[in-house]
This record gives structure tokens, C-alpha cells and sequence, in this order.
């Protein structure tokens, strides 16, 4: 490793900080990241990554919201199941991310603030 890339290494208290707005999202819904997202603007890392698991919540609750509706016709059942995993899989995810000091984009997401 090289000294430029010790130099653009976030700090510990950011990857602390980014993983607790993955954990947080994945118990809490977009409560944590809404609260480091307008507490914490002075880190890029730490608003991009509240920017994300923000836009992941409201894909998470339109996706629920969707299930809710489909459970009328029985297949909502395999809706939420589905959003719940996903949700599951890719909070993890982001966690590992943080942990290693990277931002993590997720895969789909409805981009609401850039």
C-alpha cells in the first residue's frame, strides 16, 4: 500500500459511523441514516452513504407498500419476503463496505436525493 492511499483512508469514526447507517437502516428503517444524514454534512463519505441507505429505505417501504397491495391476491406473501431479504442482504453488505472504508452502491435504488 502506498502513501496515497493511507492518506485518502477514511477515519475510523467515519467507517463507525457509515456502518452504524447500515445497521441502522437494516433494524430501524430510514430513522438513523435521516438523523447522521442532517447531523453529519461535513464528511463526504458519511452524506453520500446517508444519501444511500435513505433512497434504499424508500425503495424498501414502496416495495413493502407493493407487497401490502399483492397480498389480496396472495402473491404479496412472496413480495415481502423478497424485499425483506434483499433488504437483509444488502444492508450487510454495506456494513462490510463501511467497515473496509468504501461506499457501497446498491445494485437497484430509486435515487430520490443525489
Amino acid at each position: 500500500m502506498n502513501e496515497l492511499e493511507v492518506q485518502n483512508r477514511p477515519s475510523n469514526e467515519t467507517n463507525n459511523i457509515v456502518l452504524l447507517i447500515w445497521l441502522g437502516t437494516l433494524f430501524f428503517g430510514f430513522i438513523p441514516s435521516l438523523i447522521i444524514y442532517l447531523v453529519k454534512k461535513d464528511d463526504a463519505l458519511v452524506t453520500d452513504q446517508a444519501k444511500e441507505a435513505l433512497n434504499w429505505s424508500i425503495t424498501v417501504m414502496l416495495g413493502y407498500a407493493i407487497g401490502a397491495v399483492l397480498t389480496l391476491i396472495l402473491i404479496g406473501v412472496l413480495v415481502i419476503g423478497a424485499v425483506g431479504l434483499c433488504n437483509l442482504v444488502f444492508c450487510i453488505l454495506g456494513a462490510v463496505n463501511a467497515s473496509k472504508g468504501l461506499p457501497y452502491r446498491l445494485p437497484f435504488n430509486i435515487r430520490l436525493l443525489k
